[in-house]
């Protein structure tokens, strides 16, 4: 049985697989593909609807317990990139 998260963005449950592993380093958000990065970590679908809205819902900062602004231009590449490949 594989482990369940739910999507910042869609809040939607799914299979752990399924979704990217963000973290904030630095103030900027980028993607943990091993999930073996430190701190705490964000999940979302790789999708550019789910990362549109949990950006619009400000959701990153209150998952990743984050306060101040978060740089997503890394974290959006890498779901445009992903979306055209996949």
């Amino acid at each position: 049985m594989e482990p369940v998260r739910t999507c910042v963005g869609c809040r939607t449950r799914a299979d752990r697989s399924s979704l990217l592993r963000v973290v904030a380093s630095d103030s900027e958000l980028v993607v943990d593909p091993t999930a073996t990065l430190p701190g705490r970590g964000a999940w979302l679908h790789p999708q550019i609807q789910c990362y549109q809205l949990a950006v619009k819902r400000r959701a990153f900062g209150r998952a990743l317990r984050h306060s101040g602004n978060l740089d997503t231009a890394a974290l959006e590449n890498s779901v445009r990139e992903n979306r055209l490949n996949g």
